[in-house]
């Protein structure tokens, strides 16, 4: 396997790259003659996240065989990303063969230093495959990453956690409903039910969708999902810099 690219393509594949480091610790790539794919996923096993490139992403891409697999630690993969992106003239990955116990990387810098790295492939790769069909999720919605962005700064930055619940849609305006009328979706704190006196910050947010989302739907009873804030805000600051809306698609917990 062999790749490399070059120009504002760098920059994107630097985000990448530092977008799945904030929710793992291991990347897993998978290359074959139509994409190339990293895969990580948290230490609980509650996030996973994919990236896939297609070959007219890089100025070289070849791959020998049906597939080729390994996987490297994401901290390695940082460290030589601390170089400025905006010195490197090209960046290139090697994997000599499928079984190689090392992958190479290799920067070419605008002042003419070339810097290689070899990396050492983990031993025992932990490669996950996560295969939804989306259209099945009652629920989805798209919005700008700026405005969702807006929408977290009400709660606090120390939040781990927390809550959205769907509901559809009422006919009523805002103002004649309830204090509430008309705002069908809400984002709250995660409040753990286990825990006593707990005297942290509580934040509820009501959202009209058609003020703040592109596209909502949501039919039948409300649908509350609870997850991760940091592996959401990894995701939403990789749409904001690749200038790109967000869709969300979920059903009832637990699923």
């Amino acid at each position: 396997m062999e790749l490399s690219l070059s120009g504002n393509a760098i920059k994107t594949f630097a985000r990448c790259i530092m977008c799945l480091a904030r929710v793992g610790n291991e990347l897993a790539i998978q290359a074959s003659p139509s994409q190339l794919a990293f895969h990580t996923h948290n230490s609980s096993r509650s996030a996973y996240q994919s990236i896939t490139f297609k070959p007219d992403f890089f100025d070289v891409y070849t791959v020998s065989g049906n597939q080729v697999q390994c996987s490297v630690l994401l901290k390695a993969i940082c460290s030589l990303l601390r170089t400025p992106i905006a010195s490197i003239d090209n960046l290139s990955m090697k994997l000599p063969d499928p079984d190689a116990s090392k992958v190479q990387w290799a920067l070419e810098c605008s002042s003419g230093m070339k810097k290689t790295y070899w990396i050492t492939c983990n031993v025992e790769p932990d490669i996950q495959h996560l295969s939804l069909d989306r259209g099945r999720f009652p629920s989805n919605f798209v919005v700008r990453p700026r405005d969702l962005n807006r929408l977290l700064a009400n709660f606090q930055s120390s939040l781990q956690e927390i809550t959205i619940i769907a509901t559809e849609p009422t006919s009523l305006p805002s103002d004649d409903a309830s204090e509430i009328g008309g705002k069908a979706v809400e984002l709250r704190s995660y409040v753990d039910p286990t825990k006593e006196n707990d005297s942290s910050l509580h934040t509820q947010l009501w959202i009209d969708p058609t003020e703040e989302f592109l596209q909502y739907t949501h039919t039948g009873d409300p649908v509350d999902v609870t997850f991760g804030v940091k592996e959401l805000k990894a995701f939403l600051s990789f749409c904001e810099g690749c200038e790109v809306d967000i869709h969300l698609y979920f059903e009832k917990a637990g699923e």
